[in-house]
């Protein structure tokens, strides 16, 4: 290795241990990329060892955090924001428990069934993880609890269905992918439609084997006959977020609207709905406001550090090298990317979706892409991967989550114990994915026919 690698090297083996010391991780990746800027540029002059990195990268990254700060598409990040927490708050999660439950409360599991279908239309609505899984850890745990479910079981499904938010679209996460790709959002929005569901319908797979298994540990309840007020009242509760996923997916599909245009549309739709639904007032407007304010403010710190970080990190030659490796490998094409893959799962235990999204998959999507593979595919895959990391500890933050106001008894290790299936499942899910990715590319593909 040249000098100029071993300092790509090092700095990042110093990203990995300053994050798992919990040191905030704007400032990690801000610190790391003027440190190492500094260190190659005084190498340079006193030993002589030559490397990327001089006086003129200063300029280059300011124009760089000036073009992300000018990205069109990151308009829509405060935009989604602001949808999933005014969502959040409107009242329709609790009109969906209630509906749903009438329509599955007699099958065993029916009640955890529920919570995976208001999962799934949190998820394509929201996208926002701390606001799903607490939402469906008020409205469904204890429901289940009484009901005397058993205990992983119920907590596993919150936090595994509360998770989905940020793979099914609309999702903060590929907005991010899109713009670190510089691929179309739209397209991995569309890509990422059918593996989101296909995760949804494993976990109502395993459900309801489970409650075939075990009857006693997932009881179905005596629900209220099913008659047409009921249908009524179904329909009602699901038409609000189903207009807003036509109003932001439909928009995007029919090309009436870009991803940006959408996220605005979406952004107004929610607003309507919480107007309709009459729980709009001031505080509320103006907490849902400053919580978006702060959740931007926190992406787009770490996305500018960020930027800093891989620029320094490529112009000392970190990308050639990881590229050297990958190639490297006693594998095949398949080989690699199922090594990348594994890798990214691996990582997940202990590092964020922000740092693995903005620093890890721009240096390993060339080498893919170089492989024959497609783009948006392999994307979908490593959103898989990353939507698995929030399940996983010591870094799961749907776990904690889901602690924070989990009912008394349910403890850490309850929780753990609990999400264990559901992420065989997802590496069932990302196994199916791998191999038919016609799951992935077909919808992206029809829409520009």
């Amino acid at each position: 290795m040249t000098g100029s690698e071993t300092l790509a090297l090092a700095m990042f083996a110093s990203f990995i241990t300053l994050i798992l010391t919990g040191f905030p991780v704007a400032w990690v990746l801000g610190g790391l990329a003027v440190l190492f800027t500094a260190l190659a540029i005084v190498l340079e002059v006193d030993l002589g060892i030559a490397t990327g990195v001089d006086w003129n990268y200063s300029s280059i990254a300011i124009e760089r955090i000036w073009s992300v700060m000018g990205n069109w598409v990151m308009v829509a990040l405060p935009m989604f924001i602001f949808m999933g927490l005014l969502l959040d708050r409107s009242g329709i999660a609790h009109a969906l428990m209630t509906s749903f439950s009438r329509l599955f409360g007699r099958v065993h599991g029916g009640l955890a069934i529920t919570v995976i279908l208001i999962g799934l239309l949190l998820a394509a609505t929201t996208g926002i993880i701390g606001a799903s899984v607490v939402l469906l850890a008020l409205l469904g745990l204890p429901a289940m609890l009484e009901q005397g479910y058993n205990k992983s079981l119920a907590a596993g499904t919150v936090c595994a269905v509360g998770t989905l938010g940020i793979l099914i679209p609309p999702s903060i996460m590929l907005v991010l992918m899109a713009d670190r790709m510089a691929m179309s959002v739209g397209d991995l929005f569309l890509g990422a439609v059918f593996p989101g569901m296909l995760l949804g319908g494993l976990y109502i797979g395993y459900v309801l084997l489970y409650g075939l298994l075990r009857p006693s540990e997932a009881p179905a309840s005596p629900a209220e006959p099913m008659d047409w007020g009921a249908v009524a009242d179904l329909f009602r509760a699901i038409l609000p977020p189903a207009f807003l996923i036509l109003a932001v997916l439909g928009s995007i599909f029919f090309g009436l609207a870009t991803p940006t245009e959408a996220a605005g549309v979406g952004a107004a739709g929610a607003l309507l709905l919480a107007i309709f639904n009459r729980v709009l007032d001031v505080p509320m407007l103006r907490d849902v406001l400053t919580e978006t304010t702060r959740t931007t403010a926190f992406i787009f710190a770490v996305l500018l550090a960020a930027t800093a970080f891989s620029l320094v990190l490529r112009g000392l030659g970190g990308d050639t090298l990881i590229e050297r490796a990958l190639l490297g490998l006693p594998f095949g094409p398949t080989g690699v990317v199922l090594s990348i893959l594994f890798a990214t799962f691996l990582l997940g235990f202990f590092l964020d979706w922000i740092e693995l999204t903005l620093i890890i998959l721009p240096l390993v999507a060339p080498v893919v892409v170089q492989l024959g593979f497609d783009p948006v595919w392999f994307t979908v895959l490593f959103a898989v991967c990353l939507q698995t990391s929030f399940l996983t500890p010591p870094v799961g933050f749907a776990i904690f989550y889901l602690k924070g106001v989990a009912p008394e008894g349910v403890d850490v290790t309850t929780i753990y114990k609990g999400v264990i299936p559901f992420i065989v499942l997802q590496v069932i899910g990302l196994l199916i994915l791998f191999n038919w990715q016609g799951l992935v590319t077909w919808l992206p593909s029809q829409a520009y026919d």
